[in-house]
């Protein structure tokens, strides 16, 4: 405990100065990259920016990618893309120190700025960070903890002074491909965010675009020049931590495998059935009831929210809203069932002509899905009508 408030009482007279403080000649302005970590909230990796002046005993991280869980109906403004995101701005040594722990590399990319520069740019980011400023509206896509980085130093230098030859980034992917190329160890995750997201994240993406990402921010100003003066952004790199090799431990039990055998169960139990003439009542309430609360995410996603991503997403068409009502009547066939099913294999045959053309691409996962789908939808359609035809 000495020794905290000890550090505190070194830090205080830098929280009290610091939107005053006239930056030395040695100081600098880093872009930090912090790698993929174990969790999928962090498989995409962070960025950050960081100020350092050890003659004015100053060494700060400037991190876009905060919240508060205080906020009010905290959870309700995240699921409807509301939430606001903070700038903080703390000691850099708690920054390292926590991705140290979770063993994630951190990359430090030193810009060439003049002593003017520096301090231009170190005034932005602290009246960024007041209360009244720090806080903005987050998308995944267009604005978080990596975009703010190219849009702050764009702002402080201007647009007209860098280069980031984004040209260098064209690697002709959709939003999809680059989510995809950071998931391969989160399968599960992978496909959860294959429900969520709809076809606007199947469009290729520009160069720029590709930034949303931590990797190509740092890529981005790898590559960028200084147009007036024709020198690099960056003038030296360092990496500040390196991530030890651990032995990777993947699961088996992935979703096309887990839906596969699923499927293959499904399909012994509807040979069974169509060889007794009868029908596994159960079986089919579970598969639209869960079809249905699926189609409800889905549904809210794209109409009750704002988040930009969720939008235009063709999942709907196999977890199908009305499935949910539908399931509770299922137990007694009525004569619209007929008519029901063959509504929803339509829509089955509709998402795979959209699969074809690549208007939205699905997971894998859903193959062994859409079969037990067809499967069950299909037998149920041949039931009725039999049994319309008095021949069960």
């Amino acid at each position: 405990m000495q020794q905290i408030f000890k550090y505190i009482l070194f830090l205080l007279p830098v929280f009290i100065t610091a939107q005053n403080l006239k930056l030395s000649d040695k100081a600098e302005v880093s872009i930090i990259s912090v790698g993929q970590g174990k969790n999928l909230y962090d498989s995409f990796g962070h960025s950050a920016i960081r100020v350092l002046d050890r003659e004015n005993r100053l060494d700060r991280v400037y991190n876009y990618g905060t919240y508060d869980f205080n906020t009010p109906n905290f959870y309700s403004k995240f699921a409807q893309g509301k939430l606001l995101y903070d700038l903080s701005s703390y000691p850099f040594y708690y920054f390292v120190r926590n991705y140290q722990q979770e063993n994630r590399t951190i990359t430090e990319q030193v810009l060439d700025f003049s002593t003017l520069e520096k301090q231009q740019f170190f005034n932005f980011l602290e009246n960024n960070a007041k209360p009244e400023n720090k806080k903005y509206l987050y998308d995944f896509f267009y604005d978080n903890c990596a975009t703010k980085i190219r849009d702050v130093t764009t702002n402080v230098l201007g647009s007209e002074n860098i280069d980031f030859k984004d040209e260098l980034l064209q690697e002709h992917k959709t939003f999809r491909d680059l989510i995809h190329q950071k998931l391969d160890a989160q399968p599960w995750g992978e496909f959860g965010i294959d429900l969520a997201l709809g076809s606007v994240i199947d469009k290729e993406a520009t160069p720029k675009e590709y930034t949303f990402l931590p990797e190509y921010i740092q890529k981005s100003f790898a590559n960028a020049v200084r147009t007036k003066v024709a020198v690099p952004l960056v003038k030296e790199t360092n990496v500040i931590f390196q991530k030890r090799e651990e032995q990777s431990q993947t699961s088996i039990f992935k979703p096309v495998l887990v839906f596969g055998l699923l499927a293959i169960l499904i399909l012994l139990l509807t040979i069974k059935d169509f060889k007794t003439k009868k029908r596994s009542k159960i079986l089919d309430f579970i598969i639209l009831f869960t079809t249905g609360v699926l189609g409800v995410l889905v549904f809210l996603l794209w109409f009750a929210t704002d988040h930009t991503a969720t939008k235009g997403n063709f999942n709907i068409l196999w977890a199908f809203l009305p499935n949910f009502f539908v399931a509770f009547t299922i137990f007694k066939f009525k004569k619209w069932h007929r008519y029901y099913f063959t509504f929803l294999l339509f829509l089955l045959f509709v998402l795979v002509i959209l699969w074809i053309f690549k208007i939205q691409i699905f997971n894998l996962a859903l193959i062994p899905i859409l079969f037990i789908l067809v499967i069950r939808y299909g037998f149920n359609f041949w039931y009725l009508l039999k049994k319309q035809n008095k021949e069960i």
